[in-house]
């Protein structure tokens, strides 16, 4: 499975693990799991499985982000590696999400 969703209700916080792939094959868990219906108080976004990651998984964190809030949105992206923490940094993605 490419994406898990567990939703914590009494903490009222999404977690979404990936899997090895974060991209466009996604797409449409990704909506249905998090833009499909009200936003939560905060999510986390698992990357420890993700090797590989495109242009649309950015676009689909700030969607996530857009609906979540915006500026006031909490989403603590965890567990990026190396290469997964250069390109959020890099796009600049460090000042718009708070990364462990």
């Amino acid at each position: 499975m490419s994406l898990t969703i567990h939703h914590d209700t009494e903490q009222d916080c999404v977690t979404l693990q990936l899997g090895e792939r974060f991209d466009f094959s996604v797409h449409r868990d990704f909506h249905d799991a998090c833009l499909g219906s009200r936003a939560a108080r905060s999510y986390v976004v698992d990357l420890g499985d993700v090797t590989s990651m495109d242009s649309s998984a950015l676009g689909m964190l700030l969607l996530l982000r857009e609906h979540a809030g915006g500026e006031r949105s909490e989403i603590r992206i965890v567990n990026a590696g190396s290469e997964l923490r250069g390109t959020l940094r890099v796009a600049g993605f460090d000042r718009m999400f708070v990364l462990h």
